[in-house]
C-alpha cells in the first residue's frame, strides 16, 4: 500500500503536538507501508517532499490552498492519502476526488472549537472552517486522538457516519522522553535548582491557556518558581498581552522565568524531569501530547479537565485535574494555583504521581501499537473503496 502522509509540520519545523505526532507516526509507518511524506517548506534529508506557496499569497488561507494543490498533484499513483490538520486536509480531499483514492484524516483539533483563530487568520478563518468541513464530511475515515475528540467531531459535524470515526490515541517515545538526572540546562536558563518549579511548555495561543497560568502565578507559594517555555504567539496582540502579564508578575514576585524560544528536545526533557509539576492550562485540548512527554519524564501533571486530557492524566494517580469553566476564569486560575501549591507542600506525593505517570506512558502509549492501529484503519478503507 502506497500512502501519502500530508502535513504542515515536519522535522525540523515542529511547533505543536500535531507535528510531534506526525514525526513519530511516520517513523513507525515506514516499516508497515510504502510511505511518502509531504510537508510544507523545503525537501527534508529523510526524503520527505517539501511544498511551498508558489504565489506568495499574503492571506494564510490562500497560501494553504496553493500548497494543497501541489500536494494533491504529487499523490498520483498512491493508494491512500492521510492528512493532518486543516493545513493539509484540502490536499487529501483533492487527491481523493481526483484519483479516486481513500482519504483518512487525523483529527488533532477542530476549527469550530477554535474561534480565536479568527485573530490570526482574519477572514481566512471562514476559509479554514470551510476546508475542514468539506474534507471531514467526505473523508473515508477519521482518526480521533481521543474519545473526547471523537465526540467533538460528531458534534461539530453531525452528518458524519459515526462508524467512520475511530479512536487512536497519540503516543510517546519513552526512550527519548525519560528522566534526565543532569542539571546543566537549569543553570543555563537561570533556574534555581534548590527551589521547586512549575513548568509550562507550549505555544502562546488562546487554546493553550497560558495567560491563565501567568495570572495564577500571583497565588503560588513564594518558594515556587514559574518557568514558561512559551513562544510562537498567534498574533502580535497576543504576544503583547502575554509580555505584559509576565512583566507584571515578575514585578510582584521572584522566580518567574520566560524562555521565549523553542528549545531542543534534550533541554525540554531535562526541564521536565526536574519540575515539581508540569502545568497544562489548556482551554481546548483534543489529547495534549505534552502531558505524555511530562509523564514519560516522571513528572506529575496539573492540568485542566478539558477534551482528551482526562484520558491521559488520571486524576489523583498520575496528576491532578482542575475544572475549567469558560464563564469563571478567575476560579480556574485560583484552582490551578491551589493544586500546584498542594503538591509543593507534599513533594513526596508529587514524586509518586510522577512515577505512576512514567509507568502509564510506557505501558499504554507506545508508537508501534499506534502505527499498527492506524494501518488497520487504512486497510479497512481499502476494503470499502
Amino acid at each position: 500500500m502506497k500512502v501519502g502522509l500530508l502535513t504542515r509540520e515536519y522535522p525540523p519545523d515542529v511547533y505543536g503536538g500535531a507535528g510531534v505526532h506526525v514525526e513519530f507516526l511516520a517513523r513507525e509507518l515506514r516499516s508497515l507501508v510504502d510511505l511518502d511524506v509531504h510537508c510544507w517548506g523545503p525537501d527534508r534529508p529523510d526524503g520527505a517532499h517539501g511544498h511551498r506557496d508558489a504565489h506568495g499569497y499574503s492571506q494564510p488561507a490562500f497560501a494553504t490552498m496553493d500548497i494543497a494543490v501541489s500536494m494533491a498533484e504529487a499523490l498520483s499513483g498512491h493508494d491512500l492519502a492521510h492528512s493532518h490538520t486543516w493545513y493539509a486536509n484540502l490536499g487529501g480531499h483533492l487527491a481523493k476526488l481526483t484519483y479516486g483514492i481513500p482519504h483518512v484524516i487525523t483529527a488533532h483539533s477542530l476549527e469550530p472549537l477554535r474561534p480565536w483563530k479568527a485573530e490570526q487568520l482574519g477572514g481566512g478563518y471562514r476559509v479554514s472552517s470551510w476546508i475542514e468541513r468539506e474534507a471531514y464530511e467526505a473523508a473515508d475515515a477519521i482518526i480521533a486522538v481521543s474519545a473526547g475528540m471523537r465526540s467533538d467531531v460528531l458534534t461539530a459535524y453531525p452528518d458524519i457516519d459515526p462508524a467512520r470515526v475511530h479512536v487512536v490515541h497519540n503516543g510517546i517515545d519513552t526512550g527519548l522522553y525519560r528522566p534526565d538526572p543532569n542539571r546543566d540546562v537549569l543553570a543555563k536558563h537561570g533556574i534555581d535548582p534548590d527551589r521547586p518549579y512549575a513548568l509550562f511548555v507550549g505555544r502562546i495561543t488562546r487554546q493553550k491557556g497560558v495567560p491563565h497560568l501567568v495570572r495564577a502565578g500571583a497565588e503560588l507559594d513564594e518558594d515556587v518558581q514559574l518557568i514558561l517555555c512559551a513562544g510562537g504567539a498567534d498574533t502580535p496582540e497576543l504576544d503583547a498581552e502575554f509580555r505584559g502579564l509576565v512583566t507584571d508578575l515578575q514585578a510582584k514576585r521572584s522566580g518567574v522565568r520566560w524562555i521565549p524560544e523553542m528549545l531542543p528536545r534534550a533541554e525540554v526533557v531535562q526541564l521536565l524531569t526536574h519540575a515539581l509539576v508540569f502545568v497544562c492550562p489548556s482551554v481546548y485540548e483534543p489529547l495534549g501530547i505534552v502531558n505524555l512527554e511530562a509523564m514519560a519524564c516522571g513528572t506529575a501533571v496539573v492540568a485542566s479537565d478539558v477534551g482528551g486530557i482526562p484520558e491521559v492524566v488520571e486524576d489523583g494517580v498520575t496528576g491532578l485535574l482542575v475544572h475549567y469553566d469558560e464563564a469563571d476564569p478567575a476560579a480556574f486560575e485560583t484552582a490551578l494555583a491551589a493544586r500546584i501549591n498542594e503538591l509543593a507542600a507534599e513533594p513526596a506525593r508529587a514524586a509518586r504521581l510522577g512515577l505512576a505517570g512514567r509507568d502509564r506512558a510506557v505501558g499504554e502509549f507506545g508508537w508501534a501499537a499506534i502505527a499498527g492501529a492506524t494501518v488497520a484503519v487504512y486497510e479497512a478503507c481499502g476494503r470499502l473503496s
